[in-house]
């Protein structure tokens, strides 16, 4: 069985998409996820299967348009790729500290995306000024850095214009995730 982690685009955000997370976990249950389990409001949900992830995510989809009205888009990652993206990060430790020094709030993000994005995208991005703000993308992972603010940026402005389905979790839900992951794996194996 492979531990995945599916993250939900923009629900439960300033009132919108609205999805209850018990309901959520109940309605996943019932189309052969294993081991159901979600993490803050955001749309984060552990579980197991067997499975694919493209087919897997289809079904989460349809299950969430069927069951809440809702059409939502599912980035998944496995156990193993969202360690990996610990791992790869490509920001030193110093500056994640000179950032979060000046910074208001979180700084350290990642935005999953789906697919990688066109060539013309990337460049696209790599021309705008991004002040401060830093980006490296890593296969289907943009890693972000931020200098004062998430809210205020332009690079966060300009990586919704990529084109491609993403969807972005700051560095503690993503450690939470991972913290959370481990341990359904642990209790697996014992």
């Amino acid at each position: 069985m492979s531990i995945y982690i599916a993250l939900l685009r923009g629900i439960n955000v300033g009132g919108k998409n609205k999805i209850k997370m018990a309901e959520l976990r109940e309605s996943l249950g019932t189309i052969g996820l294993q081991r159901v389990q979600t993490y803050i409001q955001s749309g984060n949900i552990l579980f197991e299967s067997n499975e694919e992830e493209q087919p897997l995510r289809e079904r989460i989809e349809q299950t969430i348009e069927a069951d809440f009205g809702l059409a939502i888009k599912v980035v998944m990652r496995t156990l193993d790729e969202l360690r990996s993206i610990k791992g790869n990060l490509p920001f030193s430790e110093q500056q994640v500290a000179e950032a979060k020094a000046s910074a208001e709030g979180e700084v350290l993000y990642v935005s999953m995306l789906l697919e990688r994005p066109l060539p013309d995208k990337l460049e696209k991005l790599g021309s705008i000024d991004t002040g401060e703000d830093r980006y490296v993308l890593d296969g289907i992972n943009l890693y972000l850095l931020y200098s004062l603010s998430v809210r205020n940026s332009k690079l966060s402005a300009h990586v919704e214009k990529l084109g491609v389905p993403s969807t972005v979790r700051n560095w503690n839900t993503i450690n939470k995730l991972i913290e959370l992951g481990s341990e359904m794996e642990a209790a697996a194996l014992s």
